[in-house]
């Protein structure tokens, strides 16, 4: 059984009288059914499921079910014997994107209170935006990304006490032991390899076979790709949908990361406002995460952001080593000098900074140049920026220089993150092991203990 951090929130999802009822969302193969289905058998004895894409494909009892009468009597066909009262029959609606109509027969079913309920589904982003009458009062949407790099190390039996005590060394500005740090940045860069897709991290725990596991990432990936224009009607727009998703793993690899517009339809005269529903597809899906440009930073940084200048990542950083390197792992555990691991540890960041609640800009400003990321500082009414490097040039960084010494900004903390085992302060900028990533959390706001 691998740890999920989502399992509490379920838990109290499961154990409270809520009036809407909670869905998981996320792209495909994060984990969001089977989390679903350990909780819910351990805590109701009359446990029903239904998957309602295989029901789309196959008998389509739920094809019709319009009414809460209609919906009973379909449930009733494949788990009569299970439907007892509230308090100890779960049902489990998995994919239910594929119904549309359910969406709007989620109200009615949660007034009538006749089972407890939950929901999961890999497109739900999308369907929700294309659903006319969604009783949105009646819905809980939480997000499921893939596992982060904590998840991971709990996987490979990284006691909860030794992940408490990094969080000590994080909050007090501390470094690890040489040893330790050596120990972390090996598992880091495994995560690199390996990523947070469930099924891979299994792999990876059971057999350390790189070729399982790159096979299933590649499946994933390939998967992703269909999923990305599975409830797009127009043709047109599918071949730019599946265009802009191939393009994000080179389009990392330049200078810039930004997407090129005129490449997606190789048409020089397309700007942003020509592709807007085709990246929202993309990012509603899952499969892609979405880094706004920001060039004059105030708190919040949403009422900033725009999308002329655009950075897109893959959702899991497995993924992205898996297109680059296949099955050559030294790329990543040798430190081979002529490899730029830049985009691979820009995705990684990114990942962890969205799974933790934050939502993704950069800085981009013709006099100052380009910061990785910016996340706001509640605290401080102000932005954190945050520089990740790969190289052994992790003090070569004049943007996030030149940003911290704009007095206007009124930046209070500054981050650069990277191999270096030492945590120290300089100039305006602390300067961290790239593993301590793992404790930046909007939820907790962890990084207020850096204050200067």
């Amino acid at each position: 059984m691998l740890f999920r951090k989502i399992t509490k929130r379920i838990e109290q999802y499961l154990t409270s009288d809520s009036s809407r009822m909670l869905m998981i969302d996320g792209a495909r193969q994060v984990g969001k059914s089977y989390i679903i289905r350990h909780v819910g058998k351990q805590m109701f004895p009359n446990y029903i499921e239904i998957n309602m894409e295989e029901d789309k494909l196959g008998d389509r009892i739920f094809a019709e079910a319009r009414t809460t009468k209609d919906f009973y009597m379909s449930l009733s066909v494949i788990a009569g014997d299970k439907m007892n009262d509230r308090e100890n029959t779960l049902v489990f609606i998995d994919e239910i994107q594929a119904y549309d109509h359910l969406l709007t027969l989620v109200k009615f079913l949660m007034q009538e209170k006749r089972f407890t309920y939950i929901a999961s589904g890999s497109l739900l982003g999308i369907t929700l935006k294309n659903t006319q009458s969604v009783p949105m009062g009646s819905l809980e949407v939480e997000h499921m990304y893939p596992m982060d790099f904590e998840e991971f190390l709990i996987a490979n039996r990284v006691g909860i006490n030794a992940i408490e005590s990094l969080r000590e060394s994080f909050n007090r500005k501390e470094g690890l032991s040489e040893a330790m740090h050596k120990k972390m940045m090996d598992l880091f860069k495994k995560y690199l390899i390996v990523g947070g897709l469930p099924k891979a991290v299994l792999t990876f725990v059971e057999t350390q076979n790189i070729v399982e596991i790159r096979s299933i990432q590649n499946e994933v990936h390939s998967l992703y790709e269909v999923d990305c224009t599975k409830y797009e009607e127009e043709y047109n727009r599918k071949l730019k949908i599946r265009r802009i998703y191939e393009m994000i793993p080179s389009t990392l690899e330049n200078k810039k990361k930004r997407i090129v517009f005129k490449e997606i339809e190789d048409k020089s005269w397309k700007r942003m406002e020509n592709y807007v529903e085709e990246f929202d597809y993309l990012i509603s899906a899952g499969v892609a995460l979405e880094v706004k440009a920001i060039s004059k930073p105030s708190y919040p940084l949403i009422e900033n952001s725009g999308k002329n200048l655009l950075k897109l990542y893959l959702n899991d950083v497995g993924i992205l080593s898996s297109i680059f390197y296949r099955n050559n792992i030294k790329a990543i555990m040798d430190n081979i000098p002529s490899i730029n691991l830049g985009s691979v540890y820009e995705t990684v960041v990114a990942q962890e900074l969205k799974a933790h609640g934050f939502n993704l800009y950069y800085y981009d400003n013709k006099k100052n140049g380009e910061v990785d990321f910016l996340i706001d500082d509640a605290d401080n009414l102000s932005n954190i920026p945050i520089e990740v490097k790969s190289g052994k040039d992790y003090s070569v960084h004049s943007a996030i220089s030149r940003f911290i010494s704009t007095e206007e900004y009124n930046i209070r903390k500054a981050y650069v993150l990277s191999n270096e085992q030492h945590v120290y302060a300089k100039e305006g900028i602390t300067y961290l092991p790239i593993y301590y990533v793992m404790f930046f959390t909007d939820e907790s706001n962890a990084i207020v203990g850096f204050s200067d």
